[in-house]
């Protein structure tokens, strides 16, 4: 039967259309602003009754109303069962699962159900009364939505009362809701990919996806179809075995999940927080962690059960196994190799093969180890060294006998600064000699030796000539005498200085 019975003057109008002027049941339902499914079951009624055009004076509207539309006797057919609608909709989100196989399944245990086309409207007419968040069927296993909340905790210093304010990490299961919360001192990037660990532990597995918002941590550029991965982020992502899918931008229907579990963390976690004074990021974490339990036993108003239940149900069954090793937190960072085949990381020099001289890398840092990759190719790996200025290489790295690459050379910096004068000679002669290869000092008597494009070869030399008298040979120390004018100062004492002349200096006549 219709949804809604017309009236008695339309149902006469689709039969004159139909019998009288021979038209389609579609055209029909176009000039009665109907849809063509009731003009072919208005028909049908009127064929089943034996009615025919025209209508006879005794067809008035009670008459024909009672004959298409028939009392059915009392006990003749037996009262059909109504799905319950929040299991349906529970079992919609198990994967496979269809609304076509859940009306099979009802069909088999009641005969006399409904049809499939009631079915579907039915499910949808209850689920449109839901809920907007509750209204989206997340697949068992699939997504995991995080983000932080827009509320953070105060936390005193217990020594000098200083207050810090945490900020607080959300996850929440598409398909079970099952929440997780925790504090972090902040949202950088470190913090993100430590609250995400610490979430896959907690939930003792690794869903299919994992989505955030366009948080700069995770992405560093937001786009509405490529949006750019932080690839920390997704080193972390493949270690676990994860997609990391971000919402689109200006599509709150992608992270409403997320926003309402932020809303139920602040409500239920953090408004019952309030008049608590904690001294200390543990202390909250582990109030939040009682809290938090709570909150996933706490049974549902709409559905039946609670997040907990139907987390151990739905999703924890379909989550993938954690990892057998550990995560470790990497950063990346782009490096270009210099002309003595080393790349700077944090204030040391690592090398690298003097072919890639000129090149950009990739630079992947641990708390122990740097390894470089070009074109995604580990090219090199060294032990991370804290040594400000100092040097790591290998000889494998390093032109066969120490040879040049290109055109530089020990000598072609000597005959530079020759050119400027004998102070800035002893100091290319310092730097070049105090180094296990030569080919570490590139880096030093370059930077030196560009400084008489800015500042002219005579002040570069003046310059110089100060750097000796102090001790120093440092590109810093003598581009600071520059910039403060301090060359053009009286020296106190000339710059008698034979380095090379010392035992352990080889002198440029060595590179000849």
């Amino acid at each position: 039967m219709p949804a809604k019975r017309l009236s008695m003057r339309k149902i006469k109008e689709i039969l004159r259309l139909k019998w009288a002027n021979g038209l389609s049941n579609r055209k029909i339902a176009h000039s009665c602003g109907i849809a063509r499914p009731t003009v072919n079951e208005y028909l049908r009624r009127a064929e089943q009754a034996g009615l025919s055009w025209p209508l006879s004076d005794e067809w008035d509207d009670a008459k024909l109303e009672q004959i298409l539309f028939p009392e059915p006797h009392k006990g003749s057919v037996p009262e059909r069962v109504i799905p319950v609608w929040a299991e349906v909709h529970q079992e919609m989100k198990k994967k496979s699962v269809t609304l076509f196989l859940l009306w099979q399944e009802y069909r088999e245990r009641h005969d006399q159900g409904y049809q499939y086309s009631w079915f579907c409207s039915q499910y949808r007419l209850w689920l449109g009364k839901q809920d907007w968040v509750m209204r989206q069927t997340h697949r068992v296993g699939e997504k995991l939505f995080v983000d932080y909340a827009g509320q953070t905790v105060p936390i005193v210093d217990p020594g000098s009362g200083e207050i810090r304010y945490a900020q607080i990490f959300v996850a929440v299961l598409g398909a079970s809701n099952y929440t997780y919360a925790e504090a972090t001192w902040t949202q950088a990037l470190p913090d993100w990919i430590s609250s995400h660990q610490r979430t896959f532990t907690y939930l003792d597995g690794t869903p299919e996806v994992v989505v955030p918002d366009n948080l700069l941590s995770g992405v560093t550029k937001a786009h509405r179809y490529e949006p750019d991965i932080n690839p920390t982020y997704q080193d972390l992502a493949a270690h676990y075995g994860v997609a990391v899918v971000p919402a689109r931008v200006r599509h709150p229907k992608d992270k409403s999940k997320v926003e309402v579990g932020v809303q139920i963390v602040e409500r239920w976690i953090l408004a019952a927080l309030r008049h608590q004074t904690f001294f200390s990021l543990l202390e909250l974490n582990q109030s939040i962690q009682a809290l938090l339990i709570r909150l996933n036993q706490r049974s549902f108003k709409k559905l039946p059960g609670s997040r907990e239940h139907l987390f151990k149900t739905l999703d924890y069954p379909a989550l993938n196994p954690l990892p057998v090793q550990p995560y470790v937190y990497a950063e990346w960072k782009k490096v270009r190799v210099h002309i003595d085949y080393h790349v700077e990381v944090d204030g040391h020099y690592y090398s690298v093969p003097y072919t890639l001289i000129k090149q950009t890398l990739d630079a992947r840092l641990t708390q122990r180890t740097i390894e470089m990759f070009h074109r995604a190719q580990r090219v090199a790996s060294h032990p991370r060294s804290a040594r400000q200025g100092g040097h790591t290489t290998l000889n494998e790295h390093m032109p066969e006998a120490h040879r040049k690459y290109g055109d530089w050379s020990p000598q072609r910096f000597y005959l530079w600064a020759d050119k400027i004068g004998p102070a800035t000679t002893q100091v290319i002669t310092a730097i070049l000699t105090s180094r296990r290869h030569p080919q570490q000092g590139y880096r030093a008597c370059l930077g030196i030796l560009r400084l008489a494009r800015t500042y002219h070869p005579e002040r570069l030399e003046a310059a110089c000539r100060r750097a000796l008298i102090l001790g120093t040979h440092r590109y810093k120390s003598i581009e600071s005498i520059l910039k403060n004018n301090l060359d053009n100062q009286p020296l106190q004492e000339s710059p008698a200085q034979n380095l090379q002349h010392h035992d352990n200096i080889r002198g440029p006549g060595y590179y000849h």
